[in-house]
């Protein structure tokens, strides 16, 4: 016990001294912060990156069975401004540090409450929020720089992924924002500045009831500041929706004219889409 307070005490003292004079070289292990939106939010993850440079990592550098601080210098850390649920566990709002115990088959990827550690030198369990096991992932190319990622990033779910030598892991995440969002049209829709488009797109994409939605797409057509290309394709795929093809391919066909007037592919290309299914 003595020696391990020693041990931190004269950490926490060169960390002091390091602190005292500007930087006049890199670090070795360069920091990353990743500011990632999602559901009405932002997940916020801060580590640092070392190399392998050579070195055999995981059951070597980084022991297997051994808590290690996921990356290097300072534990990395991750905030969620919202509750979301991390591989199925809920996680309430806040910032934690992230740390993992590698294993050969398996790994323990741990939240803590502390979020404030160099290292894992003071890494206490009973400051565990959140520890649950995952499935390491063995890959043939050599990742040289420790890499967190996040990827298949959706409104309502995304991946987080570590790699670094030959190993992968990928942690699923999702949010419950639905009843919050509906909410939020629905008193929205009681003031001056009503959302039409952004209240249409969200039906739409979240198979909401278009019927509600259609009235809106109507008044869309009146309101400033959106191109003709645009409104027809949301009245378009509005009318589509609720089953009325042939108001939705008159309105595809004059969204097709103005976005040649506009000169805009893009826009020629999405209402020909809805053209070609509301003609099937």
């Amino acid at each position: 016990m003595k020696k391990n307070l020693l041990l931190l005490f004269t950490i926490a003292c060169l960390l002091c001294n390091l602190n005292s004079f500007a930087q006049i070289t890199p670090a070795p292990s360069s920091t990353q912060t990743i500011i990632q939106d999602f559901g009405l939010g932002k997940i916020t993850l801060t580590y640092s990156r070392p190399n392998v440079k050579g070195r055999k990592i995981f059951g070597y550098t980084e022991p297997y069975n051994t808590v290690w601080r996921t990356g290097a210098n300072a534990a990395t850390t991750i905030t969620f401004t919202d509750d979301v649920m991390l591989e199925g566990h809920k996680v309430v709002a806040g910032t934690y540090g992230l740390f993992s115990i590698p294993g050969e088959s398996e790994w323990t990827i741990i939240l803590s409450k502390n979020a404030k550690q160099w290292g894992a030198y003071s890494y206490n369990a009973a400051d565990d929020y959140l520890r649950f096991t995952i499935k390491p992932i063995k890959i043939d190319e050599t990742v040289e720089t420790f890499t967190m990622q996040f990827t298949n990033v959706f409104p309502t779910s995304a991946d987080l992924n570590l790699l670094w030598e030959h190993t992968a892991l990928m942690m699923h995440l999702t949010i419950d924002i639905d009843a919050k969002v509906m909410a939020r049209i629905d008193s929205a829709m009681q003031t001056a500045k009503k959302p039409y488009y952004d209240a249409i797109i969200y039906y739409w994409n979240n198979n909401k009831d278009m019927t509600k939605a259609l009235p809106w797409a109507q008044a869309l057509q009146t309101a400033p500041g959106f191109p003709p290309m645009v409104v027809k394709l949301w009245l378009a795929r509005t009318e589509l929706r609720v089953g009325d093809k042939a108001a939705a391919i008159k309105a595809a066909q004059e969204g097709i004219a103005a976005a040649q007037t506009e000169k805009s592919t893009e826009y020629i290309r999405l209402n020909t889409e809805v053209l070609t299914d509301a003609k099937k």
